[in-house]
């Protein structure tokens, strides 16, 4: 299997949904409590992104065995069956990348204190029935939930818990203030499934995949997708005036304008081939403007 044939296998391009929350979580950290443990935070970082590869290989692998028989996309498209890979040699990568990252989460739980094995334990169980099952996940009207959930405030929650677990307190407080940083990278993930499932309803419904789509329709799901995109922006603008972030933050606004362009896009025609790319931009950049700003603030504030 060649390196690129493997990046595209754990679809290499997606790791800035769980990269960019975790930076964003040290940043979090620092800010507020001036805590950074630097060795666990990247040994959690790498378990993550190890696991996050596993997903993706799970998705693919999942993905190619219900493929319909004689379908053009389990020996065309799906990487597995147009690349001729080994299913066992799949299933070998996959099944090692899950056990080494659980090892690796066991080892930072008896340094840094039991909780992280429970949130673990969460990812875990979100990552692997995403796509496996009866009914996975993602054919589910929770998938956007999950999805954001998971990937927009566990990975930072868990990130600022390594950081400060010698003063971590579970109090609703606490809390809130990790979901609120979050919620612009939560709200964007799970609008990026929205997206995605707005574009494929009509083969969903073929496939009897009852989505959240299904249930609110094409065009209210839209008027969602929008209102998760404002939301989110009013959280960022939130968190600075609640002092959990720094002012140079709002900088994050002119992302604004190119957000506001994409949205357009997407609420004048739903193809995925021509604009489910908006959603993943603005994944891209809305977070991006994020983490970048707040990491300035975070160094005009020293």
């Amino acid at each position: 299997m060649s390196l690129p044939v493997f990046f595209e296998l754990v679809e290499i391009k997606a790791k800035t949904a769980s990269v960019l929350p975790f930076l964003l979580g040290v940043c979090f950290s620092w800010y507020n409590y001036q805590s950074i443990h630097i060795w666990y935070v990247l040994l959690f970082f790498v378990a993550m992104f190890i696991f996050n590869m596993a997903v993706d290989i799970l998705d693919n692998y999942n993905d190619y065995h219900h493929a319909v028989k004689g379908y053009d996309y389990k020996q065309k498209t799906n990487i597995i069956g147009r690349e001729h890979l080994s299913v066992r040699l799949v299933f070998t990568i996959m099944m090692s990348m899950i056990t080494i990252s659980a090892l690796m989460g066991i080892y930072l739980a008896t340094k840094v204190g039991w909780s992280i094995l429970w949130m673990g334990l969460w990812c875990y169980a979100v990552g692997i029935l995403y796509s496996s099952g009866p009914r996975p996940l993602s054919s589910l009207p929770v998938g956007e939930f999950f999805s954001g959930f998971t990937m927009g405030f566990m990975i930072l929650l868990i990130c600022v818990y390594i950081n400060t677990y010698q003063i971590f307190m579970w109090n609703s407080l606490m809390l809130s203030s990790i979901l609120l940083v979050s919620l612009p990278s939560v709200l964007w993930i799970a609008n990026l499934m929205l997206a995605n499932n707005i574009c494929d309803l009509d083969e969903d419904v073929k496939n009897h995949r009852h989505t959240i789509v299904y249930y609110l329709g094409q065009q209210r799901s839209v008027v969602f997708f929008v209102v998760l995109n404002v939301l989110a922006y009013l959280s960022l603008i939130l968190a600075v005036f609640v002092g959990i972030a720094p002012w140079f933050t709002l900088f994050a606004l002119v992302s604004l304008p190119f957000v506001i362009k994409q949205v357009r896009l997407f609420w004048h025609r739903q193809v995925k081939k021509e604009t489910f790319i908006c959603a993943v931009r603005i994944l891209a950049v809305g977070t991006f403007s994020q983490v970048i700003t707040y990491l300035i603030g975070l160094a005009i504030s020293l």
